[in-house]
C-alpha cells in the first residue's frame, strides 16, 4: 500500500535570511534540501513537496515597480506574481531534486504544478489585512499610494518603512488535489501549493472563478492537500530542530511530543508567535484533528534521523 508524505519545506530550504538571494544559493540550499528528504523516500514514503515563496516574490514585486516606474512595464497583480514564483521555484525544486536522486540509484519522475487554492470571498480576512508584501516606502509615499489605488499600509514593526498589506484568508479547497493525488500513488514526486498557492475565489452570480489580491498562509495550505490526499504523514521543515517552549530565553526547552491538546494550550499561552511557529503549530494541529496521523515539525538536518523533529498526535 502506498503511503504519502507532504514535505512543506520552509524559507530556509531555499534561501537564509542573511544571503543576497542568488539563484545560485538558493539552487545549493535546495538541492541540500532534496537531499535530505530522499530519506523520506528510503523509508517508503511517496513525496508532495510544499513551498514558501516570501522573499522570491517580494522581489518579483520589486521588478513589478522598477520595470513600470523606469520602463512603463504594466505592472501584474498579485495572484500572477504568485504564479510566477510557483513556476520558478518549482522549476528549481524539480531540476534540483533530479539532481538529487541522480546520485542515488533511485529511479523517479518529478512534475510541479501550479497551483489554485480556493478561499471564501466573505471570510473575515478581508476586513483585516494583516499580510505586508513588496517594498518599504516612506510615510508620504504610503499615503499617496494608498490614496491613488485604495490600498492599505502598516508600519513595519522594526520601524523599517510602511509596506501594504494582504487579507491571509483560510483556504477552503485546494483546485486538482484529485491530480496531484493520482501522480504520487502512481509513484512520481510532485510539488504543489507553492506559496500557499494563487488565491481565487468562485463568483456564484457570474459563475466564474476568479483572483484577488491575497495571500494564503503556506503552512495551512500544506495541512489541508495533505487532508484532502489523506497522507499518512505531513511533515513541517524549518531551521530549528524541534519545537520550543520558552525559545531563546535560558529555559528554553525542545520538546519530543506533543498532543494535540498540548500544542493548543502552549499556543494559546503565546508560546508560539504569529510570525515564527504559530502557523506550523496551527497547521499540524489542523491535519492531525482531522485525519488522526502525525505531523512533524523539524528542520533538514534531522530528517535522516529515526525519530526528527517535534511529533504532534492526537
Amino acid at each position: 500500500m502506498t503511503k504519502i508524505a507532504v514535505v512543506a519545506f520552509g524559507g530556509n530550504a531555499l534561501l537564509r535570511g542573511n544571503e543576497e538571494g542568488t539563484i545560485e544559493q538558493q539552487e545549493k540550499h535546495t538541492l541540500n534540501t532534496c537531499r535530505k528528504i530522499i530519506s523520506l523516500i528510503r523509508k517508503g514514503y511517496e513525496l508532495i513537496i510544499t513551498h514558501g515563496n516570501g522573499p522570491q516574490v517580494g522581489n518579483i514585486l520589486l521588478r513589478n515597480e522598477a520595470g513600470y516606474n523606469q520602463f512603463k512595464i504594466p505592472k501584474m497583480p498579485l495572484d500572477i506574481c504568485v504564479a510566477d514564483s510557483q513556476g520558478g521555484i518549482g522549476y528549481m525544486i524539480d531540476r534540483q531534486m533530479r539532481n538529487a536522486l541522480n546520485q542515488t540509484e533511485l529511479k523517479k519522475n518529478v512534475v510541479a504544478i501550479i497551483t489554485e487554492v480556493l478561499v471564501d470571498i466573505n471570510d473575515p480576512a478581508f476586513n483585516n489585512p494583516t499580510k505586508p508584501i513588496g517594498p518599504y516606502y516612506l510615510k508620504e509615499e504610503a499615503d499617496l499610494l494608498a490614496k491613488t489605488n485604495n490600498w492599505i499600509f502598516k508600519e513595519d514593526p522594526r520601524k523599517r518603512g510602511w509596506r501594504k498589506v494582504v487579507a491571509s484568508p483560510k483556504p477552503v479547497d485546494v483546485m486538482n488535489y484529485q491530480v496531484v493525488k493520482d501522480l504520487v500513488e502512481k509513484g512520481h514526486i510532485v510539488i504543489a501549493a507553492g506559496g500557499g498557492g494563487i488565491p481565487v475565489y468562485f463568483n456564484e452570480e457570474k459563475k466564474y472563478l476568479e483572483a484577488i489580491e491575497a495571500v494564503i498562509d503556506k503552512d495551512l495550505a500544506s495541512a489541508l492537500l495533505a487532508r484532502l490526499i489523506n497522507a499518512d504523514r505531513f511533515y513541517i521543515i524549518t531551521d530549528v530542530p524541534k519545537v520550543y517552549i520558552n525559545f531563546h530565553k535560558h529555559d528554553q526547552k525542545a520538546l519530543d511530543n506533543l498532543t494535540v491538546e498540548e500544542a493548543e494550550f502552549y499556543y494559546n499561552k503565546g508560546e508560539f508567535p504569529a510570525g515564527s511557529m504559530g502557523p506550523k503549530i496551527l497547521a499540524a494541529i489542523d491535519f492531525v484533528k482531522n485525519t488522526g496521523k502525525e505531523a512533524i515539525i523539524t528542520n533538514e538536518e534531522d530528517l535522516e534521523n529515526e525519530n526528527p523533529g517535534t511529533l504532534i498526535t492526537l
